[in-house]
């Protein structure tokens, strides 16, 4: 049996393209999402692919996948919490439940995730979560993104302290704006709210230009960071951030 890796928001863009690059490296995935039709495509269409229906926010989902892994039988390289943040308001318009609900679904459901694999962790084994470049430079129309983002800064540097001596590593894997479907979803809600003429391809512009390359980070960029996780010489990154912003923060520190 192959080492296995997990992945949550399997059958998201970012989520199956990391899933396709764990596969790539003779890796077997349990893939959770919440669509069992999207799950059962994303299985479908690659090998040594486990789906495991579910979501983060329920605690069950810890209990089912601990089931999982021990009728695997094999060691647990990886988990990977690539689930999205639900919609939320900006700033003006968020409510405290959005931002409770999402805080629950990122940071809780790493939480879940992490217990549901841990007893099958071994030396060399990594737990990477992706955040985003909102933890680290705010912004008014993405409020949830910042805060839950900065949390799993902190909350990375606490789960190090916990599992580096165990010989397990923990990242942080934090890309600037990704030019998936989400990034669009997020382009068409802004123009309508700012009702000033703006088009969703002209905000998508305006997010291009914050960065000094004039793009957007690509899916296969974030899929590419989280394969080199994988490499022996990448303990030296444990509790720390790999920023894939392409040069959008300009702060030092």
């Amino acid at each position: 049996m192959n080492d296995v890796a997990v992945v949550a928001g399997a059958t998201g863009a970012l989520g199956s393209a990391i899933l396709r690059r764990l596969v790539g490296a003779d890796l077997t995935v349990v893939a959770i999402a919440r669509s069992v039709d999207q799950l059962d495509a994303v299985a479908g269409a690659e090998g040594r692919v486990v789906a495991l229906p579910g979501d983060l926010t329920d605690d069950g989902i810890t209990d089912r996948l601990r089931g999982l892994l021990d009728e695997l039988g094999a060691p647990v390289r990886m988990v990977v919490q690539a689930a999205g943040l639900p919609g939320s308001g900006n700033v003006d318009t968020i409510t405290g439940a959005e931002m409770a609900a999402g805080i629950d679904a990122k940071i809780g459901g790493f939480v879940r995730l992490i217990r549901g694999a841990q007893h099958r962790f071994t030396e060399g084994s990594r737990i990477v979560v992706l955040g985003g470049h909102y933890g680290y430079e705010p912004s008014p129309a993405a409020p949830l993104a910042g805060m839950a983002n900065a949390a799993l800064g902190n909350f990375v540097r606490t789960l190090a302290d916990r599992w580096g001596p165990e010989g397990v590593t923990v990242h942080l894997v934090a890309p600037g704006p990704v030019d998936s479907p989400r990034m669009q979803g997020i382009a068409e809600r802004a123009a309508a709210r700012r009702n000033d003429g703006v088009t969703p391809d002209q905000v998508l512009d305006e997010y291009r230009s914050g960065s000094p390359l004039g793009r957007l980070t690509t899916v296969d960029e974030v899929a590419w960071a989280v394969g080199l996780l994988l490499a022996p010489e990448a303990a030296g990154l444990h509790g720390s951030t790999l920023s894939l912003d392409l040069g959008r923060r300009r702060g030092i520190g």
